[in-house]
C-alpha cells in the first residue's frame, strides 16, 4: 500500500492561487482538493463535531478510494480528558458512519498539559470498534517515561503512535506500535515560515522507510497551513519518498518559483 499523503484541513482562505483557483467557490474546494489529494485529515471535528449528513456530504463529495482521518472532539480529550470515554466515542462512531468507505484512522490528539494516564487510555482505546485505526498523539514528556506500559497498550488495540514533528525535527519518540503508521508535521524551519526544507523532509522520508514497508499504510499530514506551506510541502515531501522507491498518493505537482528579481541601481 502506499504513502497516504495530505493535509491537515482544506479549508483556508490563503490557499487561493495555491491550491484553490482565484475564482473557483468556497463550496467547491473539497472537490478541487480532492483532484489533488487522495487523502486529508478533518481537524474541524476536533472543534465541533459534524452530523452524520455533513459525514454522508463528504463522502458524495469525494472520489471512490478518498480516505478522510477525522481528529477526535476535544470534548473527549480536551474537557473530559479521557474520563467516561463510552459515550463520546459512540457519537463519533455514530457520526462517521456517514462517510462510509471514506473513513480513515481517528486521530486522538492529548493536550500538552495531560500526564501519563496508562490505565485512562487504555479505557479510552477499549471504546474503538477493533477494526477503526486510531493514532494517539501524546505530548506531555512523561509518557515516553513509561515506554514499557505504554507500548504495550498501543500494540494490544492495534493503535499507532502518532509521530509529530515540530520545528524540523521528532518531538516523539519514533516507535513502531501498529502495523500501520501516522505521522503529522506542526511547523517547519524553512523560509517562508512555517515551511519544511528539503534536507528535513528527505530524513523523514528515510525514517519512514526504515520502519514501514511498501505495503503497510502510514498516513502523513502536514498541518503546517499558512500560505499554502502545507501543500507545497506534501508535494515536495512525496517526491523525497518516491527517490527511495516508495508508492506514494496523488499529490499537486510541483510549483515552478519565479526567478529572483535583479538588483537595481
Amino acid at each position: 500500500m502506499p504513502l497516504l499523503i495530505g493535509t491537515s484541513g482544506w479549508q483556508y482562505k490563503d490557499w487561493r492561487d495555491v491550491l484553490y483557483p482565484a475564482g473557483l467557490p468556497q463550496r467547491l474546494w473539497l472537490e478541487e482538493y480532492a483532484r489533488h489529494f487522495a487523502t486529508v485529515e478533518n481537524n474541524n471535528a476536533f472543534y465541533r463535531l459534524p452530523t452524520t449528513e455533513v459525514f454522508a456530504s463528504w463522502r458524495e463529495r469525494t472520489p471512490e478510494g478518498f480516505v478522510m482521518a477525522v481528529k477526535a472532539s476535544r470534548y473527549l480529550t480536551h474537557l473530559k480528558r479521557l474520563r467516561e470515554p463510552a459515550e463520546p466515542v459512540a457519537r463519533l462512531m455514530g457520526r462517521l458512519e456517514g462517510l462510509g468507505d471514506r473513513t480513515g484512522p481517528v486521530l486522538v490528539q492529548l493536550p500538552g498539559n495531560f500526564p501519563v494516564d496508562i490505565p485512562a487510555l487504555e479505557a479510552c482505546l477499549r471504546c474503538f470498534p477493533a477494526t477503526t485505526r486510531v493514532a494517539v498523539e501524546l505530548r506531555h514528556t512523561s509518557w515516553w517515561e513509561a515506554e514499557r506500559e505504554l507500548r504495550t497498550v498501543l500494540e494490544r488495540y492495534g493503535a499507532a503512535l502518532c509521530w509529530a514533528d515540530r520545528g524540523s525535527r521528532p518531538v516523539t519518540p519514533l516507535w513502531r506500535t501498529a502495523p500501520w503508521g501516522y505521522v503529522r508535521f506542526h511547523a517547519g524551519l524553512a523560509d517562508p515560515p512555517p515551511r519544511y526544507g528539503r534536507q528535513a523532509l528527505a530524513s523523514w522520508a528515510r525514517r519512514i522507510a526504515g520502519t514501514w514497508t511498501d505495503r503497510d499504510d502510514v498516513y502523513v499530514y502536514f498541518n503546517n497551513d499558512p500560505g499554502g506551506a502545507a501543500v507545497a510541502d506534501a508535494a515536495a515531501f512525496a517526491r523525497a519518498a518516491a527517490a527511495l522507491g516508495r508508492t506514494t498518493t496523488r499529490t499537486p505537482p510541483a510549483r515552478r518559483e519565479p526567478p529572483p528579481r535583479p538588483p537595481r541601481g
